[in-house]
C-alpha cells in the first residue's frame, strides 16, 4: 500500500458510502464496488446469470455508449488516489476507465447532480489487477463517477483522500474531535500488524476485531500508541475508549495525553498535558470518563494521544467536546 493508499477511504461503505446509480448491474451489483475488505471469489459459483462474482459487473453491450456508477462519499473531502481494481475480472474487465467527482449542497438525487470534473483521465487497464491513480485536484468532493469503456466487472472502487467536513455541521455543538468524519486523522502510531490505527475514528460501532486497530504481541517491554490530529483546536470534556470484541487482546490499561500543536512541537514531551491517568481498561467494554474540567482541561487541544499498555486493541476511541470559536481554529477547504 502506497502512502496515499493509507488515508481514509472516503467511499467505503462502512462510512457511509453508497453506490446511488448506475448504468446497469445486470451480472453483480453495484453495491460491492465500495464493500470493506478485498474481493473474494469462489471459482465454479454458477447462477442464473452466470458465475457469480464479488464486484460489480454490467452486460455485454451490443449498442453505443459506456457504463458507469455514482458513488456518493461517506466522508465528503479532498481526493488524493483513486484505486479501480479489477480482482477475478480475468476475461470481462473493462479496457478502460475515467473518473469524474463532483460537489454538492444537501442531499441531492443522482440525476441533480452537475459540475462533474474530470479527475483520473482515461486510462488503461488490465485485468485482475489493483490500479492506483493519483489525484490532484485540490478541491472539495461529495461525489464520484466511475466510467467504465465499454462494459465489464470492476471489484472495487477506493477514494482516498482527506476528510473536510462542512463546517456549519460543527459549529457550536458538542462534537466528537476524534471522528474521521470530522475531519481527524492518525498522524502517528507505534504500530498497525493486523489493522490500521484510522479504523479506531470510523463512525458506528465496530462489529468485529478487524473494524478496530490492533497491534501484534509486544516483547521489548514498550507499549504502543497513537497520535491523532483532532477536527480542530477545541475543548475535550469526555473520552470514550471502546473494547468491543476485544476479549483476549483488550490493553491492560491507557493514558491519554493532549497538545495545542499551534504552539509547541508534537516532539516536545513537556508540552503534552494528561486528559486521562493511566486508567484500567476491561475487554470488551465501552469506556468512558469524564475528563479533567481544571485549568489544564478547558486548554485547547489540537492533537491527542493515546498509550495503551502494553499492546492489543481498541475498537474506537471518542473525544467529545467543542472546537472553539475561532475560524482559524477550523478545518479550512481548500
Amino acid at each position: 500500500m502506497t502512502d496515499l493508499g493509507r488515508l481514509p477511504d472516503l467511499a467505503l461503505r462502512s462510512y457511509g458510502g453508497s453506490v446511488v446509480a448506475a448504468s446497469d448491474e445486470s451480472f453483480a451489483e453495484k453495491e460491492a464496488l465500495i464493500r470493506p475488505g478485498p474481493a473474494e471469489f469462489r471459482p465454479h459459483t454458477f447462477g442464473a446469470k452466470g458465475q457469480v462474482y464479488d464486484g460489480w459487473e454490467t452486460r455485454r453491450r451490443r449498442e453505443p455508449g459506456h457504463d458507469w456508477a455514482v458513488v456518493r462519499l461517506g466522508l465528503p473531502g479532498v481526493i488524493k488516489a483513486i484505486v479501480i481494481d479489477t480482482a477475478w475480472f480475468k476475461g470481462n474487465y473493462p479496457p478502460f476507465a475515467l473518473v469524474e467527482a463532483c460537489a454538492a449542497d444537501g442531499y441531492p438525487a443522482p440525476d441533480e447532480l452537475t459540475g462533474w470534473a474530470p479527475i483520473v483521465p482515461r486510462v488503461p487497464l488490465a485485468g485482475d489487477t489493483v490500479h492506483e491513480f493519483e489525484v490532484t485536484d485540490p478541491r472539495r468532493f461529495t461525489h464520484v463517477r466511475l466510467n467504465i469503456f465499454p462494459d465489464g466487472g470492476v471489484a472495487r472502487l477506493r477514494v482516498h483522500g482527506e476528510v473536510v467536513p462542512d463546517p456549519l455541521l460543527l459549529s457550536g455543538l458538542t462534537v466528537d474531535l476524534a471522528a474521521l468524519e470530522n475531519g481527524a486523522v492518525v498522524v502517528a502510531c507505534s504500530d498497525e500488524f493486523y489493522s490500521s490505527p484510522n479504523n479506531i475514528l470510523a463512525p458506528g460501532l465496530a462489529r468485529n476485531q478487524a473494524e478496530g486497530w490492533e497491534t501484534a504481541r509486544r516483547r521489548d517491554g514498550g507499549n504502543d500508541w497513537l497520535i491523532v490530529a483532532l477536527a480542530g483546536a477545541g475543548t475535550v470534556a469526555v473520552a470514550e475508549l471502546d473494547t468491543a470484541n476485544l476479549l483476549f487482546n483488550a490493553p491492560d490499561a491507557a493514558v491519554l495525553t493532549g497538545i495545542d500543536a499551534r504552539t509547541a512541537a508534537l516532539d516536545d514531551e513537556d508540552a503534552w498535558i494528561t486528559l486521562l491517568p493511566k486508567t484500567r481498561l476491561q475487554p470488551d467494554t465501552r469506556h468512558r470518563f469524564r475528563l479533567d474540567s481544571g485549568p489544564e482541561g478547558d486548554r485547547p487541544l489540537t492533537h491527542a494521544r493515546l498509550d495503551i499498555f502494553p499492546d492489543g486493541g481498541l475498537a474506537r476511541l471518542r473525544l467529545l467536546g467543542s472546537l472553539l470559536d475561532d475560524p482559524a481554529s477550523r478545518p479550512t477547504r481548500p
